[in-house]
């Protein structure tokens, strides 16, 4: 049933939204990806950080962002300072550091229950999916489009899609939970 298909891309578009929130999430170990969503006014149009600078991680704590236009420096480091990462950025008139603190064992509990958390709304999301197909099949077998046997056979479907999606999500979690943990 093509219908099952949609269902499962949404589960699976969930999936993908929870690890990318994930990866926005920094455990203490510098990752590119938290500099996803800054955007940086360049001549007047607000531009993805990678398109103006190169990004790299140059050692394990450290993330250098060298623009391509030396006018930037201060557009990205407005553009850091008013983000959510809660880094401030040191720069030597050509390339911006940012140098990630080593977290304390009270933040990276505190970022494992935001893990945990994220996970747990991705779980409602896989959920109302889930009663979103049993309430579509329901209503087709109602005005007799699908025979019963079929009603049954697309409840038990999406029912072991929901279960291998909740057990990608609670592997996202226990994976990115380690990851926060280990110092």
């Amino acid at each position: 049933m093509s219908e099952i298909k949609e269902f499962e891309d949404k589960m699976t578009k969930s999936v993908e939204a929870l690890k990318e929130e994930y990866s926005a999430i920094r455990a203490g170990r510098a990752n590119p990806h938290i500099l996803d969503k800054i955007k940086v006014d360049y001549y007047g149009t607000p531009t993805m950080l990678q398109q103006v600078a190169n990004i790299s991680v140059p050692e394990a704590r450290m993330i250098q962002i060298q623009p391509w236009e030396s006018s930037l420096i201060k557009e990205i480091e407005k553009a850091i300072l008013v983000s959510d990462l809660g880094i401030t950025p040191n720069n030597d008139g050509k390339i911006i550091r940012l140098v990630f603190p080593e977290l304390t064992e009270d933040r990276r509990k505190e970022l494992a229950k935001d893990v945990k958390k994220k996970g747990d709304n991705a779980k409602v999301a896989i959920r109302n999916i889930r009663r979103d197909a049993n309430d579509f099949f329901k209503k087709q077998n109602k005005a007799g489009d699908i025979s019963d046997d079929a009603y049954s056979d697309a409840e038990s479907e999406i029912q072991k899609l929901t279960d291998k999606y909740i057990a990608i999500i609670d592997k996202a979690v226990d994976e990115k939970t380690s990851e926060i943990m280990t110092v």
